[in-house]
C-alpha cells in the first residue's frame, strides 16, 4: 500500500516572517493545487481563534477553497471545535463541502483545549463536555436529513450530503472519555497520540453499544516535517520559525492535552535534537515513508517563508513521491 502523506495548514504566522497574511493564504491555495496533481493524500486544516498569530480560525472556508481547486486529494479539517459553534450552521456547511468536492472532505470534531476560545465565543468551559455532546448529537441528525425539532423549531437540513454522517464526521480527543464519545456516537475515532488505553476504551465502548464498525485512525507518531537537500543549512535558515511554533504551541499547554507535538525545546539546536520538528532529506523522508508509512508536511510551519515552504514540497514531488508511484 502507497504510504500516506498529508500537507497540514496552521497558516500560524511569528514576527520573523517574512511574508504578509494574504500571501500566504493564497500560497497555500497554491500548495494545495500541487498537492492535488502531485499526489498527496490528504490536506489538512486546523482551527484556532482570538491568536497572536493569526492562525487559521476558518478551516471549513478554506476547505472550501481548496475543494474548488482540487479533483483528486482528500480534504479534513481536525480539528473543528465544535462547541465553539452552531451545529445547525456546521452541518449546512460540511453538506456543502461533500457535494462541492464530490465526497472528499471529513472533519474531526473536538473539544479544543483553550478556555480563552470558549470565553470569545461565549460558551461555557466548564461544560464543554456536555457542550460537545449536545452540539454532537444536533449535527449528526441534521446530517442524517431528518426532520427534527431544535429548539423549539423544526429543522431539516436542505440540501444534504450525498454521504452518510459517518464517512463526514469522526471524532478526535486524547482522553478516554473522546474515546467513549466516538463509540457512543458510532463515529470512528482519531486521536492526536498512539495510546493503546484509548483503543481498549473505544472496543470497550463499541461492545457496550453495539457499533461493530468503528475504527481507530493512528497519527502513527507523526513529526512535522520539511524537506532540503542539506538540513543544516536549512536549519539555520528556518529554525527560528520551528521554534516559534514549538514555543507558540507550548504556551497553550493544558494538563490534559497530550499530543506528539508537544515540545520542551527553548533553542533552536534543541528542538532539532527533540526530533518533533524535521528537516529531512529526499532520502531520509523515503526512508520514514517506508518504516512509518505516513508523512506530515507542514510547509508554512511557524511563518516559514514561502520561498522555502515551495521548495521543500518542490523536493517531495521530485525526488521523494516518484520512489511510491
Amino acid at each position: 500500500m502507497r504510504p500516506t502523506s498529508v500537507l497540514q495548514f496552521d497558516l500560524r504566522r511569528g514576527p520573523a516572517c517574512p511574508d504578509s497574511q494574504q500571501s500566504r493564504y493564497q500560497a497555500a491555495l497554491e500548495m494545495v493545487k500541487w498537492a492535488d496533481q502531485s499526489g498527496i493524500s490528504v490536506v489538512g486544516f486546523s482551527e484556532h481563534h482570538n491568536t497572536e498569530d493569526g492562525f487559521l480560525s476558518s478551516p471549513l472556508l478554506m476547505a472550501a477553497a481548496a475543494a474548488q481547486i482540487t479533483t483528486r486529494v482528500s480534504l479534513s479539517v481536525s480539528a473543528l471545535l465544535l462547541p465553539l459553534h452552531d451545529p445547525i450552521r456546521v452541518a449546512e456547511d460540511i453538506a456543502v463541502l461533500d457535494l462541492i468536492s464530490g465526497g472528499r472532505f471529513m472533519a474531526v470534531v473536538g473539544l479544543g483545549y483553550r478556555e480563552l476560545e470558549y470565553q470569545t465565543m461565549g460558551v461555557d468551559w466548564s461544560s464543554r463536555g456536555t457542550v460537545m455532546d449536545e452540539k454532537l448529537e444536533v449535527l449528526l441528525t441534521a446530517l442524517r436529513g431528518e426532520r427534527f425539532n431544535h429548539r423549539g423549531v423544526e429543522v431539516r437540513l436542505n440540501p444534504k450530503p450525498a454521504r452518510p454522517p459517518q464517512s463526514l464526521v469522526c471524532v478526535g480527543g486524547n482522553s478516554r472519555a473522546a474515546a467513549r464519545r466516538a463509540a457512543r456516537f458510532g463515529l470512528m475515532f482519531a486521536p492526536p497520540i498512539d495510546d493503546p488505553a484509548l483503543q481498549q476504551a473505544y472496543d470497550a465502548e463499541c461492545e457496550k453499544t453495539g457499533f461493530n464498525r468503528g475504527a481507530v485512525i493512528y497519527p502513527n507518531e507523526p513529526s512535522l516535517t520539511l524537506l532540503s537537500d542539506d538540513p543544516d543549512r536549512a536549519w539555520q535558515e528556518i529554525g527560528e520559525h520551528l521554534l516559534y511554533d514549538a514555543i507558540a504551541y507550548g504556551q497553550w499547554r493544558h494538563k490534559t492535552r497530550r499530543a506528539y507535538a508537544e515540545s520542551q525545546a527553548t533553542s533552536v539546536e534543541a528542538l532539532r535534537a527533540e526530533g518533533k520538528y524535521r528537516i529531512l532529506t529526499p532520502e531520509q523522508a523515503v526512508e520514514q515513508m517506508q518504516n512509518k508509512g505516513s508523512i506530515n508536511l507542514s510547509p508554512l510551519c511557524g511563518g516559514t517563508p514561502v520561498e522555502f515552504g515551495f521548495q521543500s514540497l518542490e523536493l517531495f514531488g521530485s525526488k521523494v513521491l516518484p520512489h511510491f508511484s
